[in-house]
């Protein structure tokens, strides 16, 4: 389970905070971000939580004083975001914690993702691509899954995929391509407030989507041809017949 973490007066400007914007909030940017943003409290209460079901979380950090604040909790992995991937203080901040990290590739051109790579093979981090295209909800015919194939290729790593589509159909065919990690917004109901409903979700949906991933690795099998005990009833009827009308 993956939360995002920002020092809202570090991320945005001053200019920025003071635009109108709507919300359950308040009026500004800077009310709707505050009532958005997680803090010691609300982390405390993730953090023991999770560790009580025994269930992993992480976060995004995006910027260092974020990540500052994530240590407090000793993480197993790290995420890069697609907007942080060319902010190189923070990512070498990240490198150097030698934590199985997450590098979401949206927005990015390959150059990019080169020196991203260099920091992290040159601290000895331990990496994972995740081929991402950044529209909030993206149109399927969009998703170039074939950059999968590409990162793989001139990295040599484990390339996962960052979904924000409506649907599961393109996250399961990231899947049957061989996407090492999959990552996928989830809402409780898509009707309620924020600018990310479109792109997540539902519980029930991501149940299904579960689903669809099992199947979709089971029927991978081995790759070794056999005739399977299942087509030897078949076999042995239809092989006697076509024998039996060529006689």
């Amino acid at each position: 389970m993956k939360f995002q973490k920002r020092t809202i007066d570090v991320v945005y400007s001053p200019e920025f905070l003071d635009q109108p914007r709507e919300s359950p909030w308040g009026s500004t940017q800077r009310a709707q971000k505050a009532g958005l943003e997680f803090g010691a409290e609300e982390y405390g209460e993730i953090d023991a939580f999770c560790r009580s079901l025994g269930i992993e979380w992480f976060a995004s950090a995006w910027d260092v004083q974020a990540q500052e604040f994530l240590r407090h909790y000793n993480l197993r992995h790290n995420k890069v975001a697609s907007a942080v991937l060319t902010n190189m203080p923070l990512v070498e901040m990240i490198a150097e914690e030698r934590r199985l990290t997450f590098i979401s590739t949206g927005m990015s051109t390959l150059e990019e993702i080169d020196v991203a790579v260099e920091v992290f093979r040159r601290e000895g981090c331990p990496f994972e691509l995740m081929h991402c295209v950044t529209v909030y909800a993206m149109k399927n015919e969009i998703a170039n899954l074939r950059v999968i194939d590409t990162l793989r290729e001139r990295y040599h790593c484990n390339v996962g995929y960052s979904g924000h589509e409506t649907g599961r159909i393109v996250t399961v065919a990231a899947a049957a391509m061989g996407a090492t990690s999959l990552e996928r917004h989830i809402t409780l109901n898509r009707a309620m407030y924020g600018s990310d409903q479109a792109a997540s979700l539902e519980i029930q949906e991501l149940h299904r989507l579960m689903d669809d991933i099992r199947t979709v690795v089971t029927s991978f099998g081995d790759g070794v041809k056999r005739v399977l005990s299942e087509e030897m009833p078949v076999r042995e009827k239809l092989r006697q017949s076509v024998q039996a009308s060529r006689a």
